[in-house]
């Protein structure tokens, strides 16, 4: 006798004798499948749309990791700005948790790159191509004919021009389509990084999607693990009303039953992307795609019973009849996020177009000049977080003196980090102090960008007799 827990014990995609068991799911309808048809138009469109929108001739997004800069909304943050990077990623993990607790896995269902790619686009495809689920499985058990053949090749060949199309939208964003539109048109010779970038993701894709799967989510994403973690009885999760549902069973032939609504009809479970019975209660593998719900409400429909047998509610909704409501746990992680966004916009706000970093350089003293004059030798590193570029000159605020640069001059380019050395000269008559503080004033033409306070070394004064 199989024991009511069993399902928890391994996965609805593994056989007995540890091999795959393919997934057929029976293609969904319904009002949530059409809202979330909606929903994934909006996404598609937005992923698709987005490389080729420009703010003042820069991408509205751009996520170069290799060079760690990206641009977000037309404003581009570089290494230096990888503190906001740390507290805008605590705040997104926060987010995740609370969004979790209260609407439980909502987001792999509605939003999820995998989810929209497979269940929307590749699914379907392959709906049009091979039919339905019991087709799908009559094809693959059947011999191979010219018809099989030619219908396998053309979704399989369908399926690699997709992955394609979308590795090189995924590479738009990451190195921007000028340059994704260079490695497509120049000769390969000259983009064979670019190239193998390319045909690594499509393959990846490809991969994913024609045959990995569901196992994304089973398997490697680590969201499902979590949700035993992050859920509560008062999380709101795709749940089964076990208490008006049971005892399952059958419909007697004269329309009466003895038995709860539940028909036993298992069309939740045939539409099921990831193979599980939604009626064993919460589990990892659901996505919460509601599939489910939709596919009883027909069924409730047609049997001129109530419908939301399944729908979104919380444990404690469903055993007590209770409202939802915001707990202790919810209350903190919202304080928590709350304080990490109010952080992360303080520090947007004082950001500057310019970091400027001047310090002495490391093992020197002072140097004696010419006309009774001391000179310090400091190291300046610049930092140019804008797109414009422009000259820079330095000059000397707050007493007499000169600066010199050892070098050729400074132009901050688009987004450049450049180091210079600078020589401060400063005579000796002005020098009270060992210790003496200066200001640096940084100009582009006219304009000043910014002061920098540092100190200067010089000699110590002998004591008049």
């Amino acid at each position: 006798m199989m024991k009511e827990t069993e399902f928890r014990d391994s996965l609805g995609t593994v056989t007995g004798e540890g091999k795959r068991e393919w997934i057929y799911p029976k293609k969904p309808s319904g009002k949530f499948h059409n809202a979330r048809i909606f929903v994934s138009i909006l996404l598609l469109g937005f992923f698709f749309a987005v490389p080729f929108i420009k703010i003042n001739g820069h991408p509205l997004l751009l996520f170069d990791f290799p060079n760690r800069n990206f641009v977000l909304f037309g404003t581009p943050f570089g290494p230096q700005d990888f503190h906001l990077f740390v507290i805008a990623m605590i705040a997104f993990i926060i987010f995740i948790v609370l969004f979790t607790a209260v609407f439980g896995r909502i987001f792999c269902g509605w939003a999820c790159p995998q989810t929209v790619f497979m269940e929307m686009i590749f699914r379907k495809i392959e709906y049009f191509i091979e039919g339905d689920a019991s087709s799908q499985r009559k094809l693959n058990e059947a011999p191979w004919t010219g018809s099989k053949i030619i219908r396998k090749l053309t979704k399989h060949s369908v399926f690699f021009v997709l992955s394609f199309v979308v590795a090189n939208f995924l590479l738009a964003y990451i190195i921007g389509v000028e340059d994704l539109k260079r490695i497509i048109s120049e000769p390969p010779s000259q983009h064979m990084k670019g190239l193998a970038a390319i045909t690594l993701f499509s393959v990846l894709f490809y991969w994913i999607f024609s045959y990995f799967r569901e196992q994304a989510c089973i398997i490697v994403c680590p969201y499902g693990r979590l949700q035993s973690v992050l859920l509560d009885q008062d999380s709101i999760i795709i749940a089964y009303d076990h208490k008006r549902g049971e005892p399952r069973g059958k419909i007697q032939k004269n329309g009466s039953s003895s038995n709860g609504d539940c028909i036993d009809c298992e069309l939740c479970v045939d539409v099921c992307p990831t193979g599980i019975d939604i009626r064993n209660g919460v589990q990892m593998e659901c996505v919460n795609c509601t599939a489910c719900i939709d596919a009883c409400n027909m069924v409730m429909k047609k049997i001129k019973r109530r419908e939301w047998l399944i729908k979104y509610a919380s444990l404690n909704q469903l055993e007590k009849n209770s409202r939802f409501r915001f707990t202790p746990r919810m209350i903190v992680y919202s304080a928590i996020l709350l304080l990490l966004v109010s952080v992360l916009a303080y520090s947007l706000s004082i950001r500057d177009d310019f970091s400027i970093t001047v310090l002495r350089t490391p093992g020197l003293l002072f140097q004696d000049q010419p006309g009774e004059k001391v000179s310090n030798l400091y190291d300046l590193n610049f930092i140019n977080k804008t797109f414009s570029g422009f000259p820079v000159s330095v000059k000397l605020e707050n007493r007499a003196g000169e600066v010199k640069l050892i070098g050729p001059d400074i132009y901050a380019g688009s987004l450049a980090n450049i180091d210079a050395k600078l020589l401060v000269i400063i005579p000796k008559e002005d020098l009270t102090t060992m210790n003496t503080k200066i200001e640096l004033g940084f100009y582009s033409a006219d304009n000043l960008l910014k002061i920098i306070s540092t100190s200067f070394l010089g000699p110590v004064k002998e004591k008049a007799e």
